[in-house]
């Protein structure tokens, strides 16, 4: 397959926003708030073009201390985003929340890009930053999930071991629905822009199963480190 994948112009990209707009407009009628809408729309967009221009830089880059930089700011902002929704002891979760990112999401970027992909040079930008990007972000979000309800069952006073398991349960979910789906509902967003960009989709779907067993291996090693350094500080919280 030799097609190139196609560019968007700025007048064509425009039109995507027309359903955007037919929601804002639903959101206005029904009294439901648009603006929190438009602010999120707004700064994605915003988010998106610094991005885009970073990482034109950050590819081109050649010095490994400018990507162990991006990685480690990854991993300390995605630490703290994971506990946006938690209101009790927060700070004090962060640290097992940082470890618990640190040691899932490392040691899978690592056999990924290391081992799977063997890099060259080892920080290839590249490949490293967005692997290490989906990494940390599912590892985030399954913290998330399942910090946010321990939270509720340590709340209702269920025994920490029953709550640990309810908790990592719930945030495996997402990862296990997405794995039934793969294939057959969804094409994920490494495979499709691959295939849009020409490679074979052959190759296209061995890449898409690293994808998800790196994502279901971090999710899972984080939430579960997350879940068994955090049982000391809420049972003695409870035994006060």
């Amino acid at each position: 397959m030799t097609d190139q994948i196609l560019s968007i112009p700025l007048v064509n990209l425009s039109i995507v926003f027309i359903p955007v707009l037919m929601v804002l407009i639903i959101l206005y009628k029904w009294r439901l708030e648009p603006g929190n809408a438009i602010y999120a729309l707004t700064r994605m967009i915003i988010q998106l073009l610094l991005v885009g221009y970073f990482l034109a830089y950050l590819f081109g880059s050649e010095n490994a201390w400018v990507v162990v930089l991006v990685l480690s700011v990854m991993i300390l902002v995605s630490s703290w985003i994971a506990l946006r929704t938690i209101t009790l002891y927060r700070q004090k979760l962060y640290k097992a929340t940082l470890f618990s990112i640190l040691l899932g999401g490392g040691i899978t970027l690592l056999l990924i890009t290391q081992g799977v992909l063997n890099l060259e040079p080892w920080y290839r930008p590249s490949y490293m930053i967005p692997i290490a990007g989906m990494v940390f972000a599912n590892s985030m979000t399954s913290i998330s999930l399942a910090a946010e309800r321990l939270q509720a069952e340590i709340t209702r006073h269920v025994p920490y071991d029953q709550a640990r398991n309810i908790a990592f349960q719930a945030a495996m979910i997402p990862i296990i629905n997405s794995l039934f789906a793969v294939g057959l509902v969804s094409l994920p967003g490494m495979m499709t822009g691959q295939i849009l960009s020409g490679t074979s989709p052959l190759i296209a779907v061995r890449y898409q199963i690293m994808v998800m067993c790196m994502i279901f291996g971090s999710a899972g090693i984080s939430t579960a480190c997350f879940l068994y350094l955090v049982k000391p500080k809420l049972t003695r919280k409870d035994n006060h």
